[in-house]
């Protein structure tokens, strides 16, 4: 029995030629970064069927798509670090008939990377799909803050394919554990959840399970857009160019953190990974929360285990709105812009993670505050 990323035909290709001259106009935007989609999820959920469905459409974009094959250990290793001129880095750029280019990666993704930032004039966005990486954590710190990248690619956003008929199934696996599946770990981490064969859910009460379902990926991460879907058949500009870890993106970030804030933390089984969001009304010093932020990120000192952070602040001494972005170890605060008069000036954080605890972050926010 062959399962459903099995079952697509592969993509018509036509080989690069290496001298093949570039006869496509340069974007006047080519100078931009280029932003990078991490496609993540269960063996089986659909990821190659999303890869096969975006290889095969005729949506006029030019699409790298690199298929990784590096395996948990070794890959999070090599994908971190530049191995030199000696590593074996792809085994070929193929372009297809509809204008995209693909290759499989062995062993550096950076230099893969800086292979196609070299012609990057061709292109529009880059896919990766994580064939051998359960966790996408480390892509996403290498792609977000990576200097040896020189901002030449972005990471634009994290999409997470899920069974809609298998996940509860998945997410039961270890709960009550220390340990948890790899699917907790995919939506932790997902700004973008394809809800993929909700037509294989019984019909008579799919309504009810789909809804379910949707309540239990909103426990884990409540700042994730779920997207439903039939062979992963989905409108590209809902995963492409969604800019979730652009900072001065202020409006789309306070979207997300009010319908956050109105997730009752109450009426959540404990998981060991969820979503909470805290809130504080007084101006907070900037230096202070840095330094709490790392406490947290960094030290642990509270024995909690942040995946990803996303908030707006309101700084001391400042007109502008801050802006607060996490992944893992890694954080950003950056000034988006002017609070308008009318606004009421307001701290907002989502955490998401495991062992969080509501309470200590409340109380040692509160500490940095001005007040």
């Amino acid at each position: 029995m062959r399962m459903e990323d099995d079952e697509e035909d592969p993509p018509l290709a036509v080989q690069i030629k290496p001298d093949e001259p570039i006869t496509q106009k340069p974007d006047p935007d080519s100078e931009a970064s280029v932003g990078v989609t991490v496609i993540t999820g269960y063996l089986g959920a659909g990821k190659s069927t999303l890869v096969n469905h975006i290889l095969n459409s005729q949506h006029g974009k030019r699409i790298a798509v690199i298929l990784n094959e590096f395996g948990e250990e070794i890959g999070v290793e090599r994908a971190m670090i530049n191995e030199g001129d000696g590593g074996a880095l792809v085994e070929e750029w193929v372009e297809l008939s509809n204008g995209c280019i693909c290759c499989t990666v062995k062993h550096s993704l950076v230099q893969a990377l800086e292979q196609l930032v070299q012609r990057k004039e061709r292109l529009d966005h880059i896919l990766l799909e994580t064939t051998g990486l359960a966790n996408p954590a480390p892509l996403a710190s290498v792609l977000w803050l990576d200097e040896q990248l020189e901002s030449a690619v972005k990471l634009d956003s994290i999409v997470t394919v899920v069974d809609a008929k298998n996940l509860r199934f998945q997410l039961n696996e270890h709960r009550g554990s220390s340990s948890f599946p790899e699917a907790y770990f995919q939506i932790a981490f997902a700004d973008i959840i394809i809800l993929n064969k909700v037509d294989l859910v019984s019909s008579e009460d799919s309504g009810s399970i789909v809804n379910e379902l949707e309540e239990e990926i909103h426990n884990i991460n409540s700042l994730v857009e779920i997207i439903h879907s039939v062979r992963c058949q989905v409108d590209l500009s809902k995963i492409l160019n969604r800019q979730a870890y652009d900072t001065a993106r202020a409006a789309h970030l306070e979207t997300l953190l009010e319908e956050s804030r109105s997730l009752s933390t109450n009426k959540l089984h404990d998981s060991g990974v969820r979503t909470i969001c805290i809130c504080e009304s007084q101006t907070v010093d900037l230096d202070k929360t840095r330094t709490w932020l790392e406490e947290i990120l960094w030290e642990k000192k509270y024995d909690m285990d942040v995946y990803r952070c996303k908030g707006v602040l309101s700084v001391q001494n400042s007109d502008q709105l801050h802006t607060l972005q996490a992944v893992k170890e890694l954080y950003e605060i950056v000034p988006a812009r002017k609070w308008a008069k009318e606004e009421n000036r307001m701290n907002k954080i989502v955490f998401i993670g495991h062992n969080l605890k509501e309470d200590v972050l409340i109380d040692s926010l509160r500490a940095c505050t001005t007040g």
